[in-house]
C-alpha cells in the first residue's frame, strides 16, 4: 500500500458525515425494527430486550453491508484509504518487536517495514491533528535513520510491500 497525501479537509468532512450517518442510521433502524417487532409480538412480562437486541444487530449488519458495498464510491475514497492504512500499520505493530530486533542487526526488510510504519503514522497523525506525539516519532525516525546509515540501507516507504511481514 502506497502512502499518498490526501486532502485533509475533504477527509475530515467525509469521515464526520459517514460517522454521523451511521450513528443516525443505527438509532433509527434499531428503533424502527424493535418497535415493529414489539408491536407484532408483545411480551406480557414487559421485557423486550431480545427485540431491541435484534433491531441493533440487524441494523448493524445492514450498515456494514452498505459501507462495504459503497467503499469504492468516490465519496468514500479518503475514508477507506485511511481505514486500510490503519489496518496495514496495525499488522506492522503486531510484529514490531521482531522487526526492531532484526533491524538492530541490519535486516533491510525489517528497517523498511519500520520506516513505513513511521511514515504512515506521521501521515495519520497529521490528518487527525495529533501533533503531541510527533516529536517522539521524529526521535524514533532519527534512530532508524542512524541504524540504516550504519548498515548502508536506503529507506523509501514506496518500496514497502506487506509480504515482507511474513518472514517475521
Amino acid at each position: 500500500m502506497q502512502l499518498i497525501q490526501i486532502d485533509k479537509a475533504r477527509y475530515r468532512k467525509h469521515l464526520n458525515r459517514v460517522i454521523i450517518g451511521c450513528g443516525l442510521a443505527l438509532a433509527a433502524g434499531s428503533l424502527a425494527i424493535s418497535q415493529t417487532l414489539i408491536a407484532l409480538f408483545p411480551d406480557e412480562s414487559g421485557s423486550h430486550f431480545h427485540w431491541n437486541l435484534l433491531g441493533v444487530i440487524v441494523t448493524s449488519i445492514t450498515i456494514g453491508w452498505a459501507l462495504n458495498k459503497y467503499r469504492g464510491h468516490d465519496y468514500m475514497t479518503e475514508v477507506v484509504y485511511v481505514w486500510e492504512l490503519k489496518q496495514a500499520l496495525n499488522k506492522i505493530t503486531r510484529k514490531m518487536a521482531k522487526l526492531k530486533a532484526a533491524g538492530r542487526e541490519g535486516d533491510p526488510q525489517a528497517l523498511l517495514a519500520i520506516h513505513y510504519s513511521y511514515a504512515g503514522s506521521r501521515l495519520l497523525w497529521q490528518l487527525d491533528d495529533n501533533t503531541i506525539t510527533m516529536d517522539e516519532l521524529a526521535i524514533k525516525q532519527a534512530e532508524l535513520d542512524s541504524v540504516a546509515a550504519q548498515f548502508n540501507v536506503t529507506l523509501n516507504a514506496d518500496d514497502y510491500d506487506e509480504s515482507i511481514l511474513k518472514q517475521y
